[in-house]
Formats: C-alpha cells, structure tokens, sequence
C-alpha cells in the first residue's frame, strides 16, 4: 500500500498540518485502516478509492473515524492532482458528508464544503475554566466555537485539555477565534476527546468560522490563520450554504507499507 505525507495548508513542509493520505484499489478492513492511524499518529490519515466519476474519500483520526476533514482532503487533492489526475482539473469527492468539489485554483487547490449552521449558545463557566478566558460569544454546530475580542488570547491561551474534552455540546472540538491584525481572524482549534490535543490547521472548522466572520464583517471572503505552533492559511469564500476554501500543499515523503 503507497502512502504519501503532505503538510497542507502550507507552501513548505514541517508547517501547515500533517495528514497521511492512501490511495487504494479497493477498501481494506477498517480494523485495518485504523490500525495505520494510529501507526502515523497524526491528526489524520485519509484513504481514497476510485468511486463512479469521482472518489470515494474517508478520514480517521487517532480516536476513531470522523465525517469531515478539511486538510486531510486538501492533502488527499494534492496527491491525487500530482501523482494520479495529472490532466485533471476537477475532483469529486464522495463522503459521509455529501459530495465535496475540488478544483485546481492556479497556485491553490480549492474546496467546495457545507457551511454549518451555527446556533447562538450560553457562554458557561465551564467554557471559561477550560480555556482560561471568558468568550464573549459561543456557537455550536458540529464543533463548539468560542468568540474572543484579542488576537493575543488566541495565540497565548493554554486550554486545559482535561476540563476541554467535557464542555457540554460539542461532538468533535472547541475552536477559538478572534479579529486579526494582518488576517480578518485568528483561530485554534482543541479536540482532546477525540485524541488530539491541539490540530495545527482545520480546514472543516473554517466551515463554521469563515461564516461567523464573513456576517460579523460584511464581507464574502475571509482570510483566516490558524495560529498554532505550526501555523497555517486560507482564504474562505462564501458562496450561499457553501465555503470554498483555498490552501496550498507541501509533499513530504511517499513510502510502501509493508502490510
């Protein structure tokens, strides 16, 4: 089995977020495909089979099998762009959460996603102890997202990853956000319960972010960073109930599995 490493969202490697992509003939057990997840260790690992006119794309994480990855699919875009659609310029991805659209976008790959439905939810004390900082304003969808007014408490903030993984609501993780400097807004983005302490850069967060951000400021399109220790961008586009979301990619290693 081939699998290729590539750090997305990024233009260089050892930045951006780290997502082990194969690229199968057909699907292996998924006692199997987790069992390689938990191998590489990272935030994900996406296995992709030619499906129909598109492929068929599913994401693992190190805690079990989740419904939507933004930079593993980005990683996933890349390989198959480079090494198996070299002539192609669309890919359709078919996925537990619908069909995603992926188009060559000059130097960047774009990708068509859902946007999420973001409810308006009580700021609790629980939230605040977790995180260290009282949110001005919180939302949930599939993630819980947490509004700040200082990009410093976004970058500084040192969440505690045990009272994280209890707030109330959220299936997969916490995000953070607040207004940038040079960005219209900063993020992070915290999953202990799903074992990920901190992701370096979420794509399918955006899908909740670039929305609050684009009717907070007015605009349709959002530049974003994701300021963990890695760092990473995107530009987010909205377009109705869907984000395209715009990034680069960087390959680092294409390696055999003995399995």
């Amino acid at each position: 089995m081939k699998q290729y490493i590539v750090d997305a969202f990024t233009e260089k490697v050892f930045h951006g977020n780290q997502a082990a992509v194969c690229v199968l003939e057909e699907w292996p057990a998924k006692s199997l495909m987790m069992s390689i997840t938990r191998e590489n260790n990272f935030s994900e690992t996406a296995f992709t089979v030619r499906e129909g006119d598109g492929y068929r794309l599913r994401w693992f994480t190190p805690g079990g099998e989740i419904d939507l990855c933004g930079h593993a699919t980005l990683a996933t875009a890349f390989v198959l762009f480079n090494f198996y659609e070299k002539e192609s310029e669309r890919i359709t991805f078919h996925t537990m959460s619908g069909d995603l659209f992926i188009s060559r976008h000059g130097e960047h790959i774009a990708m068509d996603f859902p946007a999420y439905e973001c409810q308006e939810v009580p700021v609790t004390d629980q939230m605040a102890e977790a995180l260290g900082a009282r949110p001005l304003e919180a939302y949930l969808d599939r993630d819980l997202l947490l509004v700040y007014d200082d990009e410093a408490i976004v970058r500084e903030m040192r969440p505690d990853f045990e009272k994280v993984a209890k707030i109330d609501g959220a299936s997969v993780g916490v995000a953070i956000t607040a207004p940038g400097d040079r960005y219209d807004c900063v993020s992070r983005f915290f999953a202990p319960n799903i074992a990920i302490d901190e992701d370096p850069v979420t794509g399918s967060v955006h899908c909740m972010i670039a929305p609050y951000w684009a009717a907070r400021l007015g605009k349709s399109t959002i530049s974003a960073n994701q300021a963990s220790a890695r760092g990473g961008e995107m530009v987010c586009e909205l377009k109705g109930g869907r984000v395209v979301i715009l990034g680069k990619a960087a390959l680092f290693s294409v390696a055999e599995l003995m399995l």
